[in-house]
């Protein structure tokens, strides 16, 4: 028999829901990443190409040995798998968060988050890089290449913002330890 009262039961039933959700789309998004960059480089790039798609997006082949902006893109042979280890770490402490999680919003946007670390982590795992496909440009002014992973983290940390920012959570009190 549980000591647990039922709004603690429940509590703890939305936090698993909300841990499950998360999951499920970190999973779905790793997948469809992962998807989307077998299907451009096996099928669409095959022999590589440059292709357009509208006066603004462009399908390219790009090979990120960095992070993003193309921040420590070297040759150096130690760069990958230090981004890997720090990449798994940082997923590991998003799961935690999301364990956490109370909110489905929150829930969503650490799923968006980790899914798009674990699928730029297999690349990484894969390839020594990350496969960057999406060119977006203004004239001659070009964002620096992407993929779904990546467009699966902005979203992901835009919804953290906005949870932070706008839903009121600026108003609780944060109890420091004494």
């Amino acid at each position: 028999m549980s000591n647990s009262l039922p709004s603690e039961r429940s509590l703890a039933a939305s936090v698993s829901a909300m841990t499950q959700l998360g999951i499920a789309l970190a999973l779905l998004i790793a997948l469809l990443d992962q998807f989307t960059k077998w299907w451009i480089l096996a099928e669409v790039m095959s022999p590589p190409a440059f292709i357009t798609l509208t006066p603004h997006l462009n399908l390219v082949v790009v090979w990120n040995r960095g992070v993003s902006f193309g921040i420590l893109n070297q040759s150096s042979a130690w760069v990958p798998w230090l981004l890997s280890t720090l990449t798994a770490a940082i997923c590991l402490c998003l799961f935690i968060w999301l364990r956490r999680a109370q909110s489905k919003w929150l829930a969503m946007a650490l799923g968006l988050i980790i899914g798009g670390a674990l699928g730029n982590l297999v690349d990484r795992l894969r390839f020594g890089a990350v496969f960057d496909f999406l060119d977006v440009h203004l004239g001659v002014y070009h964002w620096p290449a992407f993929n779904v992973a990546d467009t699966a983290i902005t979203f992901g940390v835009g919804m953290l913002l906005i949870d932070t920012l706008i839903t009121g959570r600026r108003g609780r009190k944060v109890q420091l330890p004494r």
